[in-house]
């Protein structure tokens, strides 16, 4: 039973804790004001709401691990958060109130090596920002997604991003040259010193990568840079089926495996919401068809005067082989870009039509396309007036497949009742398919649940057993991915 004086022992702590907390942040470092902490308790798709006792902003790794220090002395909770726009809910506290919120968005720094061709990123810097220094530079970062202009570093990190480049340059992870990391006890882990051969036993880096914070915090990151494109080629094709883009995609590795960059693809009813979400938007092609693929190929300084009659020479011969119906190239940097809005733009126009489940998913790239048709067809015969939609990043086996409600269906009933069950329906058949329930969005809490009932239980073990040695108190973002 809780006593009065248990309550004002609580309260007596809990002041002392801030008090200390405030001692190493200072007044700009540690907000407590419910207004100042409300608009960073809620994920970006509005699924999950917690609280925090505070919102903590170090300005530097040591005022992190001091901060980090106090929590394990006190026994206090903490939540690490970037840009918070992660998809899982993997970066918002819990309701009890208990975890000290803290944001890395302080902790921005970006310092460009052009010799060695890598940059070192605070936590904090955002993805955009770092795109653009390394042009500046004439370098370039090989990692974009639709969220560039929010998304932090130490998110990307600790979430294993991917994105649109993953066909050429792969996930984050094999774009990290070394890591800072501060352990759930406050000590400092200095993994940055970008070695090309360092066997000293595990690359204990790789460990944090992808661990949603539940190890340890990020503090800075070491990545590798690429020369910039000096010349690009941006392509929209119309096509048969998500099959005739699979034999699309695997002619152009062929026939050009140095340049292609990106291969996407979207059916029509996800084109034709972007179209109604975005009044500026137009439709690249003359005609409608079923489905259609984004490629781009790109070039260095070298092959740059080459690329335009290479792509060219390329679709010239896709369309005699019957590999896709139309196709049209960029005619400027401008249409380029207005190309990739289509396709980053889906995920908010199918979210302005209406609740939906969303699952990223991945399963083995040759049977992918089979895969689609397979789970558009078992989901519309269970669950009929659905609408399937499933779009994203062919080159690398992973699409985002949505399930639409019915217009006019209220959210929370319907995601209860009916978009939970799907969810379950999905996840089930790609497990069967050799898949994977998360390709690049991460575990948070949202999918807590379903790894455990589809994953590895060995895996799962050896995953319990890895917490339990770098946090065995619990205190590093609990209740997500373990």
């Amino acid at each position: 039973m809780t006593t009065t004086s248990d309550t004002i022992d609580a309260a007596t702590r809990g002041a002392a804790f801030l008090d200390a907390a405030r001692a190493i942040l200072g007044a700009r470092g540690l907000l407590t004001q419910d207004e100042d902490i409300e608009p960073w308790l809620t994920d970006w798709r509005g699924r999950y709401h917690g609280k925090a006792r505070a919102l903590a902003q170090p300005a530097d790794a040591g005022e992190l691990a001091a901060i980090v220090r106090l929590c394990a002395e006190n026994g206090v909770p903490i939540v690490a958060q970037g840009g918070n726009s992660g998809m899982v809910g993997g970066a918002v506290p819990d309701a009890s109130g208990t975890a000290l919120l803290l944001s890395t968005r302080r902790m921005n720094e970006i310092v460009i090596d052009a010799e060695a061709m890598t940059a070192t990123c605070g936590a904090g810097a955002i993805l955009q920002v770092l795109h653009e220094a390394a042009e500046a530079r004439g370098l370039r970062f090989p990692l974009s997604l639709g969220g560039k202009g929010s998304a932090t570093m130490g998110g990307l990190v600790s979430t294993n991003a991917g994105g649109t480049q993953v066909l050429r340059h792969g996930m984050m992870r094999n774009l990290i040259a070394g890591l800072e990391t501060v352990l759930a006890d406050g000590q400092v882990l200095d993994l940055t010193s970008n070695l090309v051969k360092d066997n000293r036993g595990f690359d204990l880096k790789q460990i944090f990568i992808g661990s949603e914070g539940t190890l340890g915090i990020v503090t800075r990151v070491v990545v590798r840079l690429s020369p910039a494109i000096a010349e690009r080629r941006v392509v929209i094709a119309g096509l048969q089926s998500a099959n005739r883009a699979r034999a699309l995609l695997v002619f152009c590795q062929r026939a050009m495996p140095a340049a292609l960059e990106g291969f996407e693809i979207m059916p029509r009813q996800s084109l034709e919401a972007v179209l109604d979400h975005m009044p500026d938007a137009r439709d690249p092609l003359g005609e409608s068809h079923p489905w259609y693929a984004l490629m781009e190929f790109d070039a260095d300084r070298q092959g740059a005067a080459r690329l335009g009659d290479e792509v060219e020479d390329l679709l010239a011969q896709a369309f005699e082989e019957r590999l896709c119906d139309d196709a049209v190239i960029a005619a400027s940097e401008t249409q380029a870009e207005a190309f990739w809005q289509l396709r980053e733009n889906i995920a908010p126009a199918e979210r302005a039509r209406g609740p939906a489940m969303q699952h990223d998913i991945s399963v083995p790239v040759e049977r992918m396309p089979d895969f689609i048709d397979a789970v558009e067809a078992a989901v519309a015969a269970r669950w009929p007036g659905h609408e399937i939609v499933a779009f994203g990043h062919l080159g690398d086996g992973n699409v985002h497949l949505h399930v639409i409600a019915p217009a006019g269906t209220e959210r929370v009933e319907w995601e209860q009742a009916t978009g939970k069950p799907i969810s379950a329906f999905v996840y089930a058949l790609v497990t069967e398919w050799g898949g994977s329930i998360s390709a690049e969005h991460g575990i948070g809490q949202d999918k807590l649940q379903t790894l455990r009932d589809t994953h590895d239980p060995a895996a799962l073990a050896v995953m319990a057993a890895v917490k339990q040695a770098l946090d065995p108190a619990g205190l590093l973002n609990p209740g997500k991915l373990v």
